[in-house]
C-alpha cells in the first residue's frame, strides 16, 4: 500500500469531521423554536419542487419518444398517448421542458431566503464570536486570517448548501429515477449497463480529481511564491538599484515562474486526461445502450421511439455528470473552509462573565490592585505580586523603563485577561465578579496609538457614545482642541479619515481618540501614553483638557514622558514587574532613587535634543 505523503496527508478528507460539519449546517436549515415555522415550510416546499422537477426531467424522454412513434409506427403508441397526437405529445414535451426549468428557478426563489437566513446567522454568530475572544488571540492571529476564515467559511456553506441541496441530491435523485424508468420501460440489462457506467464514472473522477487537487496545490504555491518575490522584489526597488541586483532579482523571478509554468502544465495536461476519460466512459455506455436499443428495433421488440428515448436518457445523464470532478472538488474545499470557520467557533473565550456576574457599580471609583500577578507567557511573569489603590477621584500615574509592566496594568483593569494571581477590585467589587460589559462601560482608555474606523472624523468621535447628539460631540472635539481643525476641512465633520486613520496625522488621530473617550464620559480613565504623538504646544492645551477631564474621576496615567504627570497625584514606579517607588513628584526627586535617575535622563536627553536644533 502507498504510503501517503505530507501533502497527501492534508488533503485527505476526515470523513468523522466532514460529517460533523455537516451536522451542525443542519439547525441553520431546520430550526426549532417558535416563529420557525416558515423556515420549514419553505424547506419542504423547495423540496417538493425539485422533486417535480426531476419527475419531469424523467418523463421528458417518454414523451419525446411517444412523439416519434406517433409519427414512424402510431399502432404501436400507449392508447392515452395517441389520443393527444404527434402534435399533441410534441407540445407535450415541450411544456414538460418549460416546467422543469420553471419548478427548478421557483425552487430558488422559495429557498433564496432561507439560505441567506442561514449565511447571515452563521455569518453573525462567528463575528460576534471573534470579539468575544480575548485579546491574546487577536494578537497571536492575524486580521486578515481572520476574515479570510469568515468568508471562505460562509461562501463554503452557501457553496455546500446550494450543491447538496440542488446539484448532488438532485443529481443521486435523477439517476436512481432514470435507472428506474429504463429497469421498467425495457429490462434489468439496460439498467445494469447504465449503472457500471456511473460507477466506473464516479470512481474514475473521484480518483484523478484526488490527484488533480495535488498537482492544483503545487501550482498554486508556485504561484504564490512567484508573486511574493516580485512583491518583495518592487518593494526594495531602492536596495536592487543599489546592489546592482537586477539580473539576480529577473533570475530568482524566473526560477520561480518556470516551476510554476511547469506544475500548470501538468494542470493542464491532468484536466485533458480527466475529461477524454470521462467522455470514454460515459460515451462507452451510451453507445453500450444503443446497441442493445438497436438490437431491440431489428427483433421487433423496440420500437423507434424507444431508441431516441434510450439515446435521450443517456444524453440528458451526460450534462449533470460532467459538473461531477468539479462539484467533487469544490465540495471538499467547502467543507475544509466551513471546518475552519466552526473551529474558530469551537474556541473558548478566554474571558469569560461567571454565573451570575452582576453589574458594575461604579460609587466612588476606588481601584485596587491586591498582590497581583500576571504573564501572557506562563514562564514569563509580567507582574510579580503588585499592590497599589487609587483613591477615588486620585489621579496616579505609573512609570518604568520598557516591559515593566506599565501597560500590562491597564489590559487588566479593563479585564482583556485574567490575573493569575491576586486581585483587582473597582469600590470593594472583584472585577471578575461583575459583567464585562457594564466594566467596559466604566472604564475610558486613550491608547498611546488611536486607531480609526475608515469612516468619517464625526463617526469616530461619536463613537465614544451611540446616543450622542451633535452638539456633545462637537463639544467633545472643543474639549480634545480638535473642533477649529475639523472646521477648516472642506467637509467638516463628514471628512473621511481614510483606512485606520491614515489620512490624519499621528498628533490628530490621537486627538480624536480622547475626543471620543471624553465623549464617552466614563468614572475611570486609563491614559496610556496618551499624549504622546502631540507636539510640545499641542500637548500642553490637551494637558490641560484632560487635567480638567480628569476631576472627580480616578486616572491611571501611564506615561514614558515624566514631564506630562509631575502633577499626579502619586507616581508609581515599576521595575521588572515590581512597585519599587512610589510618592509625589517632589519626594521622588528628593529621594533620589530610580525615578530621580529616570528624571535625569529625560532632562539630558531633551538638552540634547535642544542643541541638537
Amino acid at each position: 500500500m502507498r504510503r501517503l505523503s505530507p501533502t497527501d496527508e492534508a488533503l485527505r478528507p476526515d470523513r468523522a469531521s466532514n460529517w460533523q460539519t455537516l451536522r451542525r449546517t443542519a439547525p441553520y436549515l431546520w430550526p426549532r423554536g417558535s416563529g420557525m415555522g416558515w423556515i420549514k415550510r419553505r424547506v419542504v416546499g423547495a423540496i417538493l419542487l425539485l422533486l417535480a422537477a426531476k419527475v419531469l426531467t424523467v418523463l421528458t424522454p417518454v414523451l419525446f419518444g411517444w412523439a416519434v412513434d406517433a409519427l414512424a409506427e402510431p399502432d404501436k403508441v400507449p392508447g392515452g398517448a395517441l389520443l393527444i397526437g404527434a402534435m399533441g405529445l410534441t407540445a407535450a414535451y415541450g411544456v414538460a421542458r418549460i416546467l422543469t426549468v420553471g419548478f427548478q428557478q421557483l425552487r430558488d426563489v422559495v429557498f433564496a431566503r432561507v439560505g441567506q437566513r442561514a449565511l447571515r446567522l452563521i455569518a453573525l454568530e462567528t463575528f460576534r464570536h471573534i470579539h468575544a475572544l480575548s485579546l491574546r488571540y487577536h494578537i497571536t492571529r492575524k486580521t486578515g486570517s481572520l476574515s479570510r476564515v469568515i468568508d471562505r467559511g460562509v461562501k463554503g456553506v452557501d457553496f455546500l448548501l446550494r450543491i447538496l441541496l440542488f446539484s448532488l441530491g438532485p443529481l443521486t435523485l435523477e439517476l436512481i429515477l432514470t435507472g428506474a424508468m429504463l429497469w421498467w420501460l425495457f429490462d434489468a440489462r439496460y439498467l445494469a449497463v447504465v449503472a457500471v457506467t456511473i460507477a466506473l464514472y464516479i470512481w474514475f473522477t473521484f480518483r484523478v480529481t484526488e490527484w488533480r487537487v495535488r498537482i492544483r496545490k503545487e501550482m498554486n504555491d508556485q504561484d504564490q511564491q512567484a508573486s511574493q518575490r516580485a512583491l518583495d522584489s518592487l518593494l526594495n526597488y531602492e536596495t536592487v538599484k543599489y546592489f546592482s541586483a537586477e539580473a539576480r532579482e529577473a533570475a530568482r523571478y524566473d526560477t520561480a515562474m518556470a516551476a510554476y509554468a511547469e506544475a500548470a502544465v501538468r494542470t493542464n495536461n491532468s484536466l485533458a486526461f480527466l475529461n477524454f476519460g470521462q467522455g470514454l466512459l460515459i460515451n462507452l455506455g451510451l453507445v453500450a445502450v444503443m446497441l442493445m436499443a438497436a438490437a431491440g428495433v431489428q427483433r421487433g421488440a423496440l420500437t423507434a421511439g424507444d431508441f431516441v428515448m434510450v439515446n435521450a436518457y443517456m444524453i440528458q445523464l451526460t450534462i449533470p455528470l460532467n459538473f461531477l470532478g468539479n462539484m467533487y472538488r469544490e465540495i471538499r474545499q467547502a467543507l475544509v473552509d466551513m471546518d475552519e470557520m466552526f473551529r474558530l467557533l469551537d474556541q473558548p473565550p478566554e474571558v469569560t462573565d461567571r454565573d451570575g456576574a452582576r453589574p458594575l457599580r461604579v460609587d466612588a471609583g476606588e481601584i485596587v490592585f491586591d498582590r497581583v500577578e500576571f504573564g501572557y507567557d506562563p514562564e514569563r511573569p509580567i507582574l510579580k505580586g503588585l499592590s497599589f489603590r487609587v483613591a477615588p477621584g486620585q489621579k496616579v500615574a505609573v512609570v518604568g523603563s520598557s516591559g515593566a509592566g506599565k501597560s500590562t496594568i491597564g489590559r487588566l483593569l479593563f479585564r482583556f485577561y485574567d490575573v493569575t494571581g491576586g486581585a483587582i477590585r473597582i469600590d470593594g467589587q472583584d472585577i471578575r465578579d461583575v459583567t464585562q460589559d457594564s466594566l467596559h462601560r466604566a472604564i475610558g482608555v486613550v491608547p498611546q496609538d488611536t486607531v480609526l474606523f475608515n469612516d468619517t472624523i464625526g463617526y469616530n468621535i461619536a463613537y465614544g457614545r451611540d446616543d450622542a447628539t451633535q452638539e456633545e460631540i462637537e463639544a467633545a472635539a472643543r474639549a480634545a482642541r480638535l473642533h477649529d481643525f475639523i472646521l477648516s476641512l472642506p467637509q467638516g465633520y463628514d471628512t473621511p479619515v481614510g483606512e485606520r486613520g491614515l489620512k490624519l496625522s499621528g498628533g490628530e488621530k490621537q486627538r480624536v481618540g480622547i475626543a471620543r473617550t471624553l465623549l464617552k464620559d466614563p468614572p475611570i480613565l486609563i491614559l496610556d501614553e496618551a499624549t504622546s504623538a502631540l507636539d510640545t504646544a499641542t500637548e500642553a492645551g490637551i494637558q490641560a483638557e484632560l487635567e480638567a477631564a480628569g476631576r472627580g474621576r480616578s486616572v491611571i496615567v501611564i506615561a514614558h514622558r515624566l514631564s506630562t504627570i509631575a502633577d499626579a497625584d502619586r507616581i508609581l514606579v515599576l521595575e521588572d514587574g515590581r512597585l519599587v517607588e512610589e510618592g509625589t513628584h517632589e519626594a521622588l526627586l528628593a529621594r533620589g532613587g530610580r525615578y530621580a535617575e529616570l528624571w535625569r535622563r529625560q532632562g539630558a536627553e531633551a538638552d540634547q535634543a535642544v542643541a541638537a536644533e
